[in-house]
């Protein structure tokens, strides 16, 4: 899918975007409370203890990431960007971009992003995400952080190449889809794409054993990721139906099942 795919296919659905964010508060609010590292960090930590989700702290290797997405590893990092429209001239607002693969210290990075971001003029709670995957638990970190900060994630990219600066189509998928789940308001423009695929880490034998084997969830995991996903308002079927794939397929959501599971809506 071309970076200027949401250019071409849908200057409407940009259109309509930039008036949301202009002149309505309907998408993620106004301006988002710079949080205090600390105060957020340790809400996280709270939240998955009082939710029986501590079994998930001890498996941090466990990673999620899109097979065709492997060339490209590099880490998510977050970024002010501001929107371009006639509409608004100097006062269009600005958003967040996260790019990139979702590692350990992802959660805590955008947090501490957002207590220097959370003053640029124009600012508001929305997060354009575009993401392979990741590291699971921090994934749902991350995802906890959009949620205690009110944000709005929208699945796109942004181009700065001229005419083509602006949103443009993007993916989340495997573990993106957990921190996906977090955003008050959920956005999966029909140009880009949500993707399942089934969660694993591979591992090496020590001592004697010198292979290379992979694991996978195990029916406690599943139902904990289950239970993450139905608080967050979605239907906990996306994980089922994740965790039932061939190890390495990737299953690219259609907007019925978008839909069904309550995961994400087409437009603003």
């Amino acid at each position: 899918m071309g970076t200027g795919a949401i250019h071409t296919a849908g200057e409407g659905w940009l259109a309509q975007l930039v008036e949301h964010l202009v002149y309505t508060e309907r998408v993620g609010g106004s301006r988002p409370s710079p949080p205090t590292t600390l105060c957020v960090a340790t809400a996280l930590r709270l939240a998955f203890f009082r939710h029986g989700l501590a079994v998930l702290l001890a498996m941090l290797a466990v990673s999620l990431v899109a097979p065709a997405a492997r060339a490209q590893q590099n880490p998510m990092r977050f970024r002010v960007a501001r929107m371009g429209s006639a509409n608004c001239g100097a006062k269009c607002p600005q958003v967040v971009v996260a790019e990139g693969v979702i590692e350990e210290g992802t959660p805590l990075e955008f947090i501490d992003f957002m207590r220097t971001a959370a003053n640029a003029s124009g600012l508001r709670s929305v997060v354009f995400l575009n993401s392979p995957g990741g590291n699971v638990v921090a994934s749902m970190e991350l995802g906890m952080a959009f949620r205690q900060l009110h944000v709005a994630a929208v699945i796109a990219g942004f181009g700065n190449d001229g005419a083509e600066s602006g949103p443009v189509a993007g993916e989340c998928a495997s573990a993106c889809v957990y921190a996906f789940m977090g955003a008050v308001r959920r956005v999966a423009p029909p140009v880009s794409r949500l993707a399942l695929h089934k969660m694993s880490v591979t591992l090496s034998g020590e001592g004697e054993d010198t292979g290379v084997y992979r694991r996978f969830a195990d029916p406690q995991m599943v139902s904990l990721l289950s239970h993450y996903a139905a608080r967050m308002g979605v239907s906990p079927d996306v994980v089922r139906t994740a965790e039932g794939l061939l190890p390495d397929h990737v299953l690219i959501l259609s907007a019925k099942s978008i839909a069904r599971w309550r995961l994400a809506v087409p437009r603003l």
